[in-house]
């Protein structure tokens, strides 16, 4: 199976479905990460004048992440961070349009429609477009993910609401996931940040308990084919 994940920003793959990453990966699924902002210049007080040494050093850690987890490749692109708005959505959906057409992908995973943050929403859009459902589309399963301090705080006020319907087991790789995170250095917080590593583990806990296992990650299941 070809899976392709796609995030607004460096670490979004990595907390939105990392543990699933792991799992496809040790099934023999050949998994690939595109990711469409460079991630950082939002931080700065001049949007868009990063030093180019911190833009590779955040790409080098999407690439360990991406080993880490065990996908083949991780592509990143150059969108301003946190300025989606910014850019002509048909530049963003030619993106992921250039991604499907050369990795094929049986299934997608990328943000939900209905988190606060506006790349998110945008890179939604965008790949919903990009994979419309038209004769030869080989895009089986679009599934959604939530991002931790982004999806729940929109708290529930904007819609689409994330409501999952899909949840994957990944007790066996929820470490990895983990690990991965802890590639980006800055990322991982303290506790009861989201984004902290008991964060993480007590959604994945939490979603586990919804559905019977030890550990799930969530998703909306935005469409599915059955074959």
């Amino acid at each position: 199976m070809n899976v392709l994940v796609v995030a607004a920003h460096p670490d979004d793959e990595v907390l939105g479905c990392g543990a699933t990453i792991a799992r496809h990966a040790d099934r023999g699924d050949a998994v690939r990460v595109l990711i469409l902002g460079e991630g950082i210049t939002s931080r700065h007080d001049r949007p868009g004048r990063a030093d180019p040494e911190e833009i590779r050093a955040l790409h080098r850690a999407a690439a360990r992440a991406s080993d880490v987890l065990g996908a083949k490749d991780c592509e990143l692109s150059s969108l301003p961070d946190n300025r989606f708005d910014t850019v002509a959505l048909l530049d963003v959906v030619k993106i992921v349009e250039r991604a499907v057409a050369a990795w094929q992908p049986d299934v997608v995973y990328t943000h939900h429609g209905g988190d606060l943050n506006i790349d998110h929403a945008i890179t939604f859009r965008a790949v919903l477009t990009a994979t419309r459902p038209t004769p030869g589309c080989g895009v089986r399963s679009l599934l959604a993910f939530e991002v931790p301090s982004s999806t729940e705080w929109a708290f529930g006020q904007l819609e689409p609401r994330f409501t999952p319907d899909t949840f994957i087991e990944v007790a066996a790789t929820l470490d990895r996931k983990i690990a991965a995170l802890r590639e980006y250095d800055g990322e991982l917080r303290a506790f009861p940040h989201p984004r902290s590593a008991e964060g993480l583990e007590v959604v994945a806990r939490r979603w586990g308990t919804a559905v019977g296992v030890d550990a799930a990650e969530a998703f909306v299941t935005i469409r599915s084919v059955v074959r």
